[in-house]
């Protein structure tokens, strides 16, 4: 039987037993002044037949299933084709542990599956290439995986979106997995991005403590010792991650703005030999388990004060890299003929803009970083069409972090 045979008869098992519950509340109704209300009656438990046939799938054998799993992600290495990986993850809690196991990083093969990969490091070898589409109504931008619009169409994949929320003295981009729901309380809120008055200076904010264990200890250590409640719409944590400069140009000289990007939580060591970058597994909700663990007491103060009409004060990585990976803008070259600033962007790039650009390594001579590393274009970014734009990505940047690069220059 075929692999996607088989995906698709467990989603209609999964449907079915649902439809049967659903079926089963569909019964009392109790009246309230003014309300028609629909009261939840006990469901009747599935049949047995029903729970066997469940059983039996989430009952395989290991290396059976372990054989299932590695023969699906191997044959569906694209969008949408790849969602059937995310449905074995659905199945039940063992076949999600081995399709984990199965499923590798982007650093590692190139894809990305879950939505845990727009935080982990982009592949060393060829980078993952996006796109972005502009909405200048609503002022959200949304990056989608693929080439282009033109090439993927409808076949694109959602990798997050980004609204812009214009204020007195700065400018925000909050960041989600979704492009329908922007609030910081949600699940799907995983960042921001905001600027000073100038514009000169962008911060970026992680929902989640950079992924590192001592993080993770300082994080179930906190749960033991704070002890205030907070109101359940608090908005979540901003931890800097990163921070991005641009000189001010007061003479007004031809070319692009000069960039520098300090990413906080990427070790300069991590393009080094032998080198690896902070890579997370899943998303790391402990503040959010710290939120709701908590038991009231008057004698203990949090780390973060909230309020239900404001946004908790940023918060500094706990664990701040002395020596972070820093990034600069390659310089391009004045073209007499063309009488443009050039890039070679390998044909990504079709619309010629002062904004558009590539970031290498800013590398000091006694970091020991190989000359091909500092040459190696990590992130760039180009125009292509009216609110259309392109994003490639390679490692060590994350996709989190390469996208607030550039919506500053959105």
């Amino acid at each position: 039987m075929p692999f996607r045979n088989i995906i698709r008869e467990l989603r209609e098992k999964r449907g079915t037993v649902g439809n049967i519950s659903r079926k089963g509340r569909e019964g009392k109704h109790v009246n309230r002044p003014g309300k028609s209300h629909i009261a939840p009656e006990l469901s009747s438990p599935p049949s047995s037949s029903m729970t066997d046939q469940h059983s039996r799938w989430a009952n395989l054998p290991p290396e059976l299933l372990l054989d299932i799993i590695q023969r699906v992600e191997a044959s569906e290495t694209s969008w949408p084709a790849r969602r059937v990986v995310v449905a074995c993850a659905s199945v039940c809690k063992s076949w999600r542990d081995i399709t984990k196991e199965v499923v590798k990083t982007p650093e590692q093969c190139g894809c990305l599956t879950f939505p845990i990969s727009v935080k982990q490091p982009g592949p060393r070898d060829t980078p993952i290439q996006c796109f972005i589409k502009r909405d200048m109504a609503t002022s959200t931008y949304r990056l989608y995986l693929g080439l282009s619009p033109a090439l993927s169409g409808d076949m694109s994949k959602l990798l997050s979106a980004a609204k812009k929320i214009r204020r007195a003295t700065r400018t925000e981009f909050v960041i989600s997995l979704v492009a329908d729901d922007f609030s910081r309380s949600s699940n799907t809120y995983i960042g921001k991005l905001r600027s000073n008055f100038l514009g000169t200076k962008f911060m970026v904010f992680d929902r989640q403590f950079p992924h590192d264990s001592s993080a993770q200890s300082n994080c179930k250590s906190q749960q033991r010792i704070h002890s205030k409640q907070v109101p359940a719409t608090a908005a979540a944590a901003n931890y800097n991650v990163g921070t991005i400069y641009y000189e001010l140009n007061v003479l007004r000289t031809r070319g692009p703005r000069r960039m520098r990007c300090s990413m906080h939580s990427i070790p300069i060591s991590a393009i080094q030999e032998g080198g690896t970058a902070p890579t997370p597994v899943e998303f790391a909700n402990c503040f959010d388990e710290h939120l709701s663990t908590m038991s009231d007491s008057k004698g203990k103060k949090l780390a973060v004060y909230f309020s239900p009409t404001s946004s908790p004060k940023p918060l500094e990585s706990p664990h701040s890299i002395r020596d972070p990976l820093i990034l600069k803008n390659k310089s391009p070259r004045w073209h007499e003929q063309l009488q443009c600033w050039c890039l070679n962007f390998k044909g990504r790039v079709t619309v010629a803009s002062v904004k558009n650009f590539q970031l290498v390594a800013a590398v000091e001579p006694h970091q020991d970083v190989s000359v091909a590393e500092q040459d190696k274009v990590m992130l760039q970014f180009g125009k292509i069409g009216k609110d259309i734009f392109t994003m490639d990505y390679r490692y060590p940047p994350l996709c989190l972090s390469s996208l607030c690069n550039l919506l500053d220059q959105l």
